[in-house]
């Protein structure tokens, strides 16, 4: 897909808003987390491999769109 000038702006916009929507829920999800498992006295090893698949998932996007704002 190619894109004038013009829209580059408003991609950029929409990339940023959506990144920090992922930013947002992924820290909802690892607050979640760790709540539960100080309530319900679950293993901490358990989440801890949670939230750190969690956190190199939001890297790969972070990544990702890295790349693509070079590319403007």
């Amino acid at each position: 897909m190619v894109f004038g000038a013009d829209k580059i702006p408003e991609i950029a916009k929409g990339l940023g808003k959506g990144m920090r929507q992922l930013r947002d829920a992924t820290n909802d999800i690892k607050g979640e987390i760790t709540k539960s498992v100080d309530k319900h006295g679950i293993d901490k090893d358990v989440t801890d491999n949670i939230t750190g698949e969690i956190s190199k998932l939001k890297d790969d996007l972070e990544d990702f769109t890295g790349s693509i704002k070079r590319k403007q």
